[in-house]
C-alpha cells in the first residue's frame, strides 16, 4: 500500500469502544480497530494512539453530579488507561508489538512518557499508546492528542469517530447538515463546530497540525485515509 503520512497520531474516542453495548468495552469493535492499526503498521507507516475514556467515566459528567472536578478527571485519565491496555492486549494477540505509555507515573502498568520514549518505540515499529491525557485536569484527552502530535512530530493528527468528517451541524440530529471535504481551523473556530475543544484546536493551527476528521468505524477506512484517498475532512 502506497502510504501518504510516515508518522501519524491516531485519536479514538472511548464511546466508540463500546459498540452497541452503551457501556465498556466491545471485544470486536477492539479487535476490528487492532486489526486496521495493524495493517498499516504493516505498510511502514508509524502509529501513536490517544484513547479517550468516556466509555468508562468522564470527568466533566462527574463534575456535574457532585464529583470534585480534578479527582473526576483523575478518574477519566485512569479510563484511558484501561482502554490503552485493552488495545494493547489486542495488537499483540495479532502480532503487532505496543507500548502503553502514561502520563502519569504508573509503572509497571505502563512507562511513563517523554518524547524520547515515545519516538523510540514508533523507530522500533511498535505503537506507542499514550495515556492519561496530558496527565492535568481540565483538560481533555483531544487537547492531550493535539499535544501528543505536534511532540512526536507526527505528519497528521487522525481523528476517528462515529461520522465520516466535519459537518455544518450535528447529522445524528440535523438531515439538512452538509459535510465539508475540508476546512480551515479559523472557520471551524468562527462556525463553532463541534470538531474538538477549542484548546485543541487553537493548539493545532499554532502549530499547523492538520486534522483528518474520519469514521474509524468502518472497516478499511484507516488505510483508506492513510493511502490519501478523499474520505472524511482535512482540517487545515
Amino acid at each position: 500500500m502506497r502510504t501518504k503520512y510516515k508518522r501519524v497520531l491516531l485519536k479514538l474516542s472511548g464511546e466508540s469502544l463500546m459498540g452497541q453495548q452503551g457501556y465498556g468495552i466491545d471485544t470486536n469493535r477492539l479487535s476490528d480497530y487492532a486489526m486496521q492499526i495493524k495493517e498499516i503498521v504493516d505498510s511502514n507507516v508509524e502509529v501513536a494512539i490517544v484513547i479517550g475514556g468516556g466509555n468508562i467515566f468522564r470527568g466533566l459528567q462527574g463534575a456535574a453530579k457532585g464529583f470534585d472536578r480534578v479527582k473526576g478527571d483523575q478518574m477519566g485519565m485512569l479510563a484511558t488507561v484501561i482502554n490503552s491496555l485493552a488495545l494493547s492486549s489486542a495488537l499483540e494477540a495479532i502480532g503487532q508489538p505496543a507500548k502503553v505509555l502514561t502520563a502519569i507515573n504508573m509503572f509497571p502498568i505502563g512507562e511513563q512518557y517523554s518524547k524520547p520514549r515515545a519516538i523510540e518505540t514508533l523507530e522500533k515499529g511498535q505503537v506507542a499508546i499514550i495515556s492519561c491525557g496530558t496527565g492535568n485536569p481540565f483538560f481533555t484527552t483531544d487537547t492531550g492528542s493535539a499535544l501528543r502530535a505536534i511532540e512526536v512530530e507526527a505528519d497528521v493528527m487522525l481523528k476517528g469517530t462515529r461520522v465520516d468528517g466535519v459537518y455544518t451541524a450535528d447529522p445524528e440530529k440535523d438531515p439538512e447538515a452538509v459535510k465539508f471535504d475540508e476546512i480551515t481551523y479559523d472557520e471551524v473556530l468562527a462556525r463553532g463546530l463541534k470538531v474538538m475543544d477549542l484548546t485543541a484546536t487553537a493548539l493545532c493551527k499554532e502549530n499547523k497540525m492538520p486534522i483528518v476528521v474520519f469514521d474509524m468505524d468502518h472497516l478499511g477506512n484507516l488505510a483508506k485515509v492513510i493511502s490519501g484517498e478523499n474520505i472524511g475532512t482535512l482540517v487545515y
